[in-house]
């Protein structure tokens, strides 16, 4: 069993008392355990799931202060807000816009709950008006929302290690005959600046240089070296382009009149605008379908039912495959992970102050071991009372930070350095 039982054994001949639920916890370290294995070098397909929280791990300087790198959704629409509300043409249209997506009841609306709203009106949207809105004036107000996001998440990773360095030199020094694969939610360019400095090969769907486009055959034959890891922008990205004839090319180049392709509303009112973000998230499916593989996921938490399908699909269609959800906070924060783990025994999600393994909800326990170098990394007790409700007694996962998983995997990288100097010393 995955589980330690804290009751003492009662004599055989004494009928036990019924367990008490709170004296029944899980094991972090066996978790911490199991994970160093799935990653070791070997056969297994491995994937990365980067979700937006993971951004949040970088740091950078702000006065006498720190503050992330790019900023959580939350922070990015009162950004994209406070900057509509200076547009004299359209603040009158970008506040009834959020109005009308709070009435829908969604109290604290975000940006992309609002590029859904604009997309699901111009969808409907003649030669008319729609709940008082133009086409031309909704297709300007998505352009000015898409132009102001691309300008907040345009900034480049400090020159320090930061996590997604690690990431990129883990993938670069663990062999496998099977390539790497990164999911990934943000619409940034910080993990394709981290495998290009670390001089990672990596493939994203797109061929070309000055104008790279869209190679859906290159995608699907996926016969590139395994070393090349494989990177899938599922809501899209800051430098992917529309053009004025309905083609999608990849460049930093602004073009007049091209629109930028970042978040999928779902919706199919535009075919050759929807083909991107499908055929990434195509990748994800073709992943989990594979014999043996787990899926890491980080700073997401599973929020996004869209994702939650195809994730779910391929859990229950493969019983080779596991996903590993690190959530940041408390299970209480992840409703629909718990949801999703609950019916499905090959995800197991690893949160604050416990996980669910094997459909089965525990806290953790409160034993402190020290046995491998990596415990101390992945368990912990003392946290910030802000990140968790769990009792000061009680251990805390702690790799739900993208922070804490990238010393995680530079660990691994440092013992695996150490056994092979020993190695060749022999």
């Amino acid at each position: 069993m995955n589980d330690t039982i804290t009751d003492k054994v009662m004599p055989a001949l004494i009928s036990p008392a019924p367990a008490d639920d709170s004296t029944i916890t899980h094991c972090p370290y066996r978790r911490a355990t199991d994970l160093l294995q799935r990653l070791a070098p070997g056969k297994m397909r491995i994937g990365f799931f980067i979700g937006a929280g993971c951004a949040l791990a970088v740091q950078v300087p702000d006065g006498k202060i720190t503050k992330p790198l790019i900023p959580e959704i939350a922070g990015l629409t009162k950004q994209v807000k406070g900057i509509l509300d200076e547009n004299k043409e359209l603040k009158d249209v970008a506040k009834a816009a959020w109005e009308r997506v709070i009435g829908r009841g969604i109290p604290t609306p975000t940006v992309e709950d609002v590029l859904s709203h604009i997309r699901t009106l111009t969808s409907l949207c003649g030669k008319g008006e729609i709940d008082g809105f133009s086409k031309d004036v909704l297709v300007d107000l998505d352009r000015i929302i898409c132009d102001q996001v691309r300008e907040i998440v345009s900034i480049p990773l400090p020159p320090s290690n930061t996590p997604y360095h690690v990431l990129a030199s883990w993938i670069q020094a663990i062999p496998r005959d099977k390539p790497v694969e990164i999911f990934t939610t943000n619409y940034d360019l910080l993990l394709e600046q981290a495998l290009e400095e670390q001089r990672v090969p990596y493939f994203d769907g797109f061929v070309g240089s000055d104008s790279a486009f869209l190679d859906l055959e290159s995608m699907a034959e996926d016969d590139l070296p395994a070393r090349w890891a494989r990177l899938w922008k599922i809501h899209g990205s800051i430098n992917w382009w529309m053009t004025a004839k309905k083609k999608i090319r990849r460049s930093r180049d602004k073009v007049k009149g091209e629109q930028l392709l970042i978040y999928p509303s779902h919706l199919k009112y535009d075919q050759s605008r929807q083909m991107p973000y499908y055929a990434m998230l195509d990748r994800l499916r073709v992943f989990l379908r594979s014999d043996q593989c787990v899926l890491l996921t980080c700073g997401y938490s599973f929020g996004d039912e869209h994702i939650n399908a195809y994730i779910a699909q391929g859990l229950s269609g493969n019983p080779n495959a596991a996903c590993l959800g690190m959530i940041f906070n408390d299970l209480s924060n992840a409703p629909k992970a718990i949801e999703l783990a609950k019916r499905h025994a090959n995800l197991t999600l690893l949160a604050t102050d416990g996980g669910v393994v094997g459909t089965v909800q525990r806290n953790w326990h409160s034993t402190v071991k020290d046995a491998n170098p990596a415990y101390s990394i992945a368990v912990g007790k003392e946290l910030a009372e802000w990140r968790t409700k769990a009792p000061a007694t009680q251990c805390k996962w702690l790799l739900g930070d993208f922070a804490a998983l990238g010393q995680f995997l530079a660990n691994q990288l440092s013992s695996r350095d150490i056994e092979q100097r020993i190695t060749d010393a022999h």
